[in-house]
């Protein structure tokens, strides 16, 4: 996409689909009206809209942040990508278009992005979103004085954001510029395709800087102090029960959006709910933000109900590389190998999950369909369990903790795992549940052995996956690095030949499974169920919902 052309672009398609629309494309026989007099015809497919426009949906636990800079997780994300927009938003054909910057012109060199925001951007309390929003959000996020921020690597495409962030330089010398209210100017280090993507990642999301600025309490509730500038907006937040966002009816594209009222329950059981779901008192069920039970999949696909498609995301376990025997390389080979990953897919997942060797999924490395080892090769485990025994001077492991967050499946696969792993390793293995907040702050602090962990792309690049494990901290819970690993991850941000990048990525992938600081599962899959009146509500592959475009159909 030639993103200079794209207003010329928008223009033809507005003309073309008026066009299509003269020559009958419309449907004369569904437009109706209600007793206001007011339409309730879909725009987008003629379809009769439901009088009450609310949406009921889980998202299984508390929201670890509704700070866009310091959120790291699809909980938070899952309400941040409907509260917030950012320069871009990625449209339900999964591509980067204009959001809050209505024009966009890049380069020649692909070195400098120049961002127009939008003349009636506002936030939901009636200041104007302005560049210099964008600017103060960012720096915050690079600013090293501000903990919590792991993912500030997600803007180091930025020329000096790194070196801000890393090394002690000068947040004046990041490029990004607010040249006036709505003229952002952002230099980059080197040509990076996915920028676009990147500018719609919440990281990249705006910060109201007259709210924000001194008030570090801001995101913390719902409130006057809570303002967003996304097609809707937060109402209400009942800590570990419910979040309410409501329709933003100041949001610049407040037309698109139909759906007044989202309720987004807090509802950890899967049993319960689905059973919410079947009474009616949700109009979701599944994928990307809860979860069905692992017993009514079958049934469910059976029906014909069940909605299933590919994720870009590894379901893995992280191994603490600095405690035995994790420290051991050929024992974590060892367990790597002992697990029967087809078993669990088949008998337990049930979601037409794939068989994980590897680290970045078959939908990004076509050749990961079948890995860097073969699947419960108990005897190379074996092999691999008896050399890493000798270098650490023991007869036999000790017992082995296994930590996973509360979640049915997470707790089934771990037992299977521990089934697994005493069987053909002789290990036993002691399961640990905690609490999502609580887990993740274990470790953070590396107070586990084997921890249960899953990624989810955030744009569809292999570098997406491989980064994590760049450097210890943020998501990289392994405490493993690599200085061969490392350097290839610098060069491929140089290389511009996309060919020549994809395999100087792979050899990256090679020094990370040969070392095997992770053991993959499985390759995620989406699976979801919504009621026949959801309407325009898509699950993309990177496992990312957004509500702007759906509504609820007259039954």
């Amino acid at each position: 996409m030639n993103w200079k052309k794209w207003s010329l672009l928008f223009t033809l398609v507005f003309a073309m689909s008026i066009f299509l629309a003269a020559c009958g494309g419309g449907n004369d026989d569904a437009e109706t009206e209600q007793d206001n007099g007011e339409t309730t015809e879909s725009e987008s497919s003629g379809e009769e809209l439901a009088e009450e426009q609310v949406l009921n949906v889980n998202i299984k636990t508390e929201p670890p942040s509704l700070h866009p800079g310091t959120a790291t997780d699809s909980t938070s994300s899952a309400v941040l990508d409907q509260v917030f927009e950012g320069l871009t938003r990625i449209n339900q054909e999964g591509e980067p278009e204009p959001a809050m910057a209505e024009d966009i012109e890049v380069s020649d060199d692909g070195l400098t992005y120049t961002f127009k925001i939008r003349e009636d951007a506002t936030w939901t309390n009636g200041d104007p979103v302005t560049a210099s929003d964008f600017e103060y959000a960012w720096k915050w996020v690079l600013d090293p004085d501000n903990a919590d921020t792991d993912y500030a690597y997600q803007l180091y495409p930025i020329k000096g954001a790194e070196d801000a962030k890393e090394n002690g330089g000068s947040l004046d010398d990041v490029g990004v510029t607010a040249e006036d209210d709505h003229t952002l100017v952002v230099e980059l280090e080197q040509p990076t395709d996915y920028f676009l993507d990147l500018t719609a990642f919440y990281t990249y999301y705006p910060i109201n800087q007259n709210v924000a600025e001194g008030n570090d309490k801001w995101a913390l509730d719902a409130g006057e102090d809570y303002v967003s500038n996304g097609p809707f907006k937060l109402v209400s937040w009942d800590h570990k029960d419910k979040i309410v966002i409501e329709k933003n009816e100041d949001y610049w594209d407040a037309d698109t959006v139909k759906l007044e009222t989202i309720n987004m329950h807090m509802i950890e059981e899967e049993s319960t709910e689905l059973q919410m779901y079947e009474n009616g008192d949700l109009d979701w069920t599944g994928d990307p933000t809860g979860a069905i039970p692992l017993a009514a999949i079958d049934a469910m696909k059976d029906s014909g109900e069940l909605h299933i498609s590919d994720r870009a995301g590894v379901y893995y376990y992280t191994l603490n590389n600095e405690v035995e025997p994790f420290n051991n390389e050929n024992i974590r080979k060892a367990f790597a190998l002992a697990l029967n990953r087809q078993g669990i897919v088949e008998n337990i997942t049930r979601g037409e999950q794939k068989p994980a060797m590897a680290l970045v999924p078959p939908s990004i490395f076509e050749e990961n369909e079948e890995g860097y080892f073969q699947d419960n090769d108990v005897e190379k485990a074996k092999e691999y369990l008896e050399k890493g025994l000798e270098e650490l001077g023991l007869d036999k492991l000790p017992t082995v903790k296994l930590s996973y967050n509360t979640d049915e499946g997470h707790q089934a696969i771990a037992q299977a795992a521990q089934d697994m792993w005493k069987k053909n390793l002789e290990v036993d293995v002691e399961l640990n549940n905690e609490e999502w907040n609580v887990y993740l702050d274990s470790l953070g602090e590396g107070n586990y052995q084997v921890g249960r962990i899953g990624w989810i792309a955030d744009f569809n690049d292999a570098i997406n996956f491989l980064e994590i494990f760049e450097t210890v901290g943020g998501n990289n819970y392994t405490n493993w690095e690599n200085e061969e690993f490392q350097e290839l991850l610098k060069a491929s941000r140089t290389e511009l030949d996309s060919d020549k990048r994809i395999e100087i990525l792979k050899e990256a992938e090679q020094i990370f499974m040969d070392q095997m600081p992770i053991v993959p599962i499985y390759f995620y899959s989406n699976v979801y169920a919504y009621k026949d009146n959801v309407k325009n509500i898509e699950v993309g592959p990177l496992g990312v919902i957004q509500y702007k475009w759906g509504y609820i159909a007259a039954e």
